[in-house]
C-alpha cells in the first residue's frame, strides 16, 4: 500500500499525532469546541486556520478527509 495516497479525517491525523484535543486547539490557535466542530463536520476551517492545522499536524490538506456537514446526523441512524 502506498503511504502517499492515505488519508485521515481530523480526529485520526490529531490521535496518530498524539494530541489531545485542548493540545491541539491550543497549537492551532482555536477553541476545543471549534476543532470539534471540525472534527463531526459540523463547520469547516478557513484558509488561515486550515495553513496552521497543515503545520501543526505535518499534513497536508489533501491528505485529510473533511466530514460532510450532515455527518453528525446520520451516522446514528440504524
Amino acid at each position: 500500500m502506498n503511504g502517499d495516497t492515505m488519508k485521515f479525517t481530523l480526529k485520526t491525523i490529531r490521535n496518530l499525532k498524539g494530541y489531545t484535543q485542548e493540545e491541539a486547539a491550543k497549537l492551532i490557535g482555536i477553541s476545543v469546541d471549534t476543532l470539534g466542530n471540525y472534527e463531526r463536520g459540523k463547520s469547516y476551517p478557513d484558509i488561515p486556520v486550515l495553513k496552521k492545522i497543515e503545520s501543526v499536524y505535518g499534513v497536508t490538506y489533501d491528505k485529510i478527509i473533511f466530514l460532510p456537514l450532515d455527518y453528525d446526523k446520520t451516522v446514528n441512524i440504524l
